[in-house]
C-alpha cells in the first residue's frame, strides 16, 4: 500500500524481497501524491511494477482523503481478499488502509513503527501512532522506536527491528548509479546548500514563511543553495527565485535527488526522510522543526534540531569544518526489505504461494 512519495523507496525493497519468494502480492497505490514527479516517476526509478489499482484519490482536507481511500479501498481489499495488509511510513493513506483492513479482520503490518516525535500539531504524529495500535505486526528502522513501543506496551513479539527499508533504495541506487553525472547533469556547482522545505509549520503562516524566505537567501549570500521546491512550497517560498546565490528548481527525480544530496556541503530540510538519507551518507543535516521522529540522527551526530532564528549558526559552525564520518547505524545495510520478507513469511499462506496487499 503507497500513495505518497516517501512511501514508495521503504516500500520498493519490501516488493522486491517478497518477489523473490514468490510470494503474489497486489500493489495498491491511493494517489495521494498525483503528479508524476512525486509518484509515477519515483516508481519507475525504484524498478516497482505498476500498481494493481491506483485509487487516484487527490488532494483534500485530511479527514476527506482519509474517508476517500477507505472507502475505495474496502472494495479492493473484499475482492483480494489478502492475507496480510502492509502500509508504510505515516500519510494519510497509511492511516486509512490501516483502518479499512483492521475493520475487515485482515491484519496489518506497519513499516517504520514506532517513529515519534512527541509534537500532535504535526498530522504525522496522529497517524502513525493510531496505525501502530491497530498493527498485527511492528516493523522498527532503530532501537529508539522500539523504546517508544515499550512505553506504549507495543513491544511484545509483534514489535521486529528490521532496520530501515528507505536506506535500501537509496544503497541500491548508490551502487547503481553514476552520482557524479546526475551533479554533472543538474549543472551543480562544487560546493551548495541543498534545501528541502515543505512543512505547514514552516511554510503556511506568512510570517513564518518570511522568516524561512529570509534564513535561505542569507544563506544563499555564503553559500550556492539548490531548492527543490515542493509543490505546497511554491506560494510561499516563491521570492527566493529572485536571490541571486538560491537555484530554484522543480521537484527533482528521486535519483537526481539522491544525487544531488549525495554531494552537498550542509543539507537544510523539514524532511524526515531526508535526515535519514543524510545521516546514512553523512551530510550535515540541519532540521528546522523543534521536534524529530528519528531521534537517531541527532544521536548520530549528522543532523541538528534548530529554530530560522539559530539556523545561521548552525551551519557557520558546519561550513567552517568538515564533519568526521559517522560510524553506521545498525542494521541500516541495505537488507531491510528482505528482514521484513522473512518475517511475513509465517503470515502468507502457503497453499497458495502467499498473498499480500
Amino acid at each position: 500500500m503507497v500513495g505518497a512519495r516517501p512511501n514508495m523507496p521503504k516500500a520498493a525493497p519490501v516488493i522486491r524481497a517478497l518477489s523473490a519468494t514468490g510470494v503474489r502480492q497486489v500493489i495498491v497505490n491511493t494517489g495521494q501524491h498525483y503528479d508524476d514527479a512525486m509518484s509515477q516517476s519515483l516508481m519507475r526509478a525504484l524498478g516497482m511494477p505498476e500498481p494493481d489499482f491506483d485509487l487516484a484519490v487527490g488532494s483534500d482536507t485530511h479527514a476527506r482523503q482519509t474517508a476517500a481511500v477507505m472507502t475505495a479501498l474496502e472494495p479492493v481489499l473484499r475482492d483480494r481478499a489478502p492475507d496480510v495488509v502492509v502500509v508504510y511510513g505515516d500519510v494519510n493513506s497509511t492511516l486509512a488502509a490501516a483502518l479499512t483492513a483492521v475493520k475487515m479482520g485482515i491484519p496489518v503490518a506497519h513499516v517504520e513503527a514506532g517513529l515519534r516525535s512527541h509534537d500532535f500539531s504535526m498530522p504525522e504524529e496522529v497517524n502513525r501512532r493510531l496505525v501502530d495500535h491497530v498493527s498485527t505486526l511492528l516493523f522498527v528502522t532503530s532501537p529508539d522506536a522500539w523504546v517508544n513501543l515499550r512505553t506504549e506496551g507495543l513491544a511484545d513479539e509483534r514489535a521486529i527491528e528490521v532496520g530501515n527499508p528507505m536506506i535500501d533504495s537509496l544503497v541500491r541506487m548508490r551502487d547503481e548509479l553514476d552520482f557524479a553525472a546526475y551533479r554533472a547533469e543538474l549543472a551543480l556547482p562544487d560546493e551548495y546548500l541543498l534545501a528541502t522545505i515543505h512543512r505547514p509549520s514552516n511554510v503556511d503562516d506568512p510570517a513564518q514563511a518570511a522568516a524561512m524566505v529570509a534564513l535561505i537567501a542569507e544563506l544563499g549570500a555564503r553559500v550556492p543553495v539548490v531548492l527543490p521546491l515542493h509543490p505546497r512550497s511554491h506560494g510561499p517560498l516563491a521570492p527566493l527565485r529572485e536571490e541571486r546565490g538560491v537555484r530554484v528548481l522543480d521537484p527533482l527525480p528521486y535519483p537526481h535527488f539522491l544525487a544531488a544530496l549525495d554531494g552537498a556541503r550542509l543539507v537544510l530540510t523539514d524532511s524526515g526522510g531526508v535526515q535519514e538519507e543524510s545521516s546514512f551518507l553523512g551530510v550535515p543535516c540541519i532540521t528546522v522543526r523543534t521536534s524529530t521522529e528519528r531521534p537517531v540522527t541527532i544521536t548520530h551526530g549528522t543532523n541538528r534540531l534548530s529554530s530560522i532564528a539559530d539556523a545561521i549558526d548552525h551551519a557557520d559552525r558546519i561550513l567552517a569544518a568538515p564533519m568526521p564520518a559517522p560510524a553506521a547505524i545498525p542494521m541500516w545495510d541495505g537488507r531491510a526489505g528482505e528482514r521484513i520478507a522473512a518475517a511475513l513469511g509465517p503470515w502468507l499462506d502457503s497453499s497458495t504461494g502467499g498473498h499480500h496487499g
